[in-house]
């Protein structure tokens, strides 16, 4: 069993706020207090009242575990890892720490604003416990890493905030703490950045140090994160493997299975025309998992109820996908030539996995008579959400472009080797090569 790098126990931290303004320590605090004062309606200082950024919270990590904390802005994690990295003290509980840690918790985080770049980086290593000759090795990959060598010489608070972010992680990335800590700073940078320091963070983990990664990029979570702790309200109300508490996370937050059916019970409620009305619209995994999300991976069904109230009717039911900004990106449909007697009925659409892309799509329900005549259109309330929970290999976790996100089969093959290179089978390579095909 791993040594353990992280043990909290029933860390809490509490913030008093909205606090009487009783007490000046200047001349112009009581003066200001006076004027204000005018303007209260209580005529007096308001009562202070406590807030539990963190409360009771109690895990352990292991050394080498790499686990994401996900939660929405105001949940308290950044209060905890700055709990964490001894930034602020709890108020109550405790949390040991094994091993030196390096922190990216805000943006210059840990940097003297009068030092140079240059200095900044010793003065991060000696924090962290490192000797300069350590320090030293690893200088020039720290500065290439950043990519502000040309400034490096002028004193941080001239930097921009992206030149600051871009040298701050790469010194808590390359200095190699037994325990990194990485919170939501790296949307400073651009893209390309983004995609460098996810590619660093994933290397770190693969190296066996131990990592606490935050960030709202739930790719980047899900495919670097073996664990995953959801924090809200100050409090962890999720721990466990990173695709199934991710899962359950973004579910929650865009509210995907809370409706998945319109139900109307008897034909004159339902929407339509005097010849056709709709009964039900359902959406359901293949796999009839109702509690769990769709994801881009899952096989699902479009279940269209109807009443045909004109006997002998050649119905089309066509439904069309439509992207959140009002696009349609494909139609499909089925019918028949054939007369249909009244009665009740069910067209079930089968739609494959690796189909759509991430995002909230709608559909619109047409019926049509006769292959020409459009009796009425119908823009279901139900929502298709779908997750991506999918592992990336590499550094690209964000979303990709389009509607649709199929997975095709791609096959990379060796056709000659340079004349003067090392001399290998090339059944080997084509065998490597197909093993790491799409």
């Amino acid at each position: 069993m791993s040594r353990t790098a992280i043990k909290a126990e029933n860390l809490s931290k509490k913030y008093t706020i909205a606090a009487s303004s009783s007490r000046h320590d200047t001349l112009a605090d009581q003066l200001a207090d006076r004027v204000r004062g005018i303007f209260r309606r209580d005529g007096g200082g308001r009562k202070p009242s406590a807030f539990w950024a963190v409360k009771d919270v109690s895990f352990e990590i292991g050394q080498g575990e790499v686990v994401g904390i996900v939660g929405h802005n105001g949940a308290g994690k950044s209060t905890l890892l700055k709990l964490l990295a001894r930034i602020t003290p709890p108020t109550a509980g405790r949390a040991v720490i094994n091993g030196r840690v390096g922190s990216l918790l805000e943006v210059g985080t840990g940097f003297h604003p009068e030092l140079s770049g240059r200095e900044n980086i010793y003065l991060n290593g000696a924090v962290i416990g490192m000797k300069r000759e350590e320090i030293r090795r690893r200088f020039d990959a720290i500065v290439e890493f950043s990519e502000v060598g040309r400034f490096l010489d002028m004193p941080v608070k001239r930097y921009s905030s992206g030149m600051y972010v871009r040298l701050a992680f790469a010194v808590a990335a390359h200095l190699e703490p037994e325990i990194l800590l990485v919170d939501e700073v790296l949307a400073v940078g651009d893209m390309a950045f983004q995609k460098k320091c996810l590619g660093r963070i994933g290397s770190v983990a693969r190296g066996g140090q131990t990592v606490i990664f935050i960030s709202h990029n739930m790719t980047a979570v899900n495919s670097l994160c073996e664990r995953v702790l959801w924090v809200s309200g100050g409090s962890v109300v999720d721990d466990g493997p990173a695709r199934l508490v991710v899962g359950r996370y973004l579910a929650a937050s865009t509210g995907a299975g809370q409706l998945n059916e319109e139900v109307w019970e008897r034909p004159e409620e339902g929407p339509g025309c005097d010849a056709v009305r709709l009964r039900r619209l359902r959406l359901r995994r293949r796999d009839g998992n109702s509690g769990e999300p769709l994801t881009m991976e899952s096989p699902f069904l479009l279940d269209i109820e109807f009443w045909n109230l004109v006997p002998d009717s050649c119905l089309h039911v066509t439904v069309h996908l439509v992207t959140a900004e009002g696009i349609v990106a494909f139609s499909t449909g089925c019918g028949t030539s054939q007369p249909l007697p009244a009665g009740l009925y069910r067209s079930t659409g089968h739609f494959p996995g690796d189909l759509l892309n991430s995002g909230i799509h709608r559909f619109t329900v047409i019926v049509v008579k006769d292959s020409s005549t459009v009796l009425f259109k119908y823009e279901s309330q139900v929502p298709i959400t779908i997750l991506d929970l999918r592992q990336r290999e590499g550094s690209c976790y964000g979303r990709e472009p389009g509607v649709v996100q199929p997975r095709l089969h791609w096959v990379t093959r060796l056709l000659e080797l340079p004349a003067d290179a090392a001399c290998l089978p090339e059944s080997a390579c084509c065998s490597a090569l197909e093993e790491a095909s799409c």
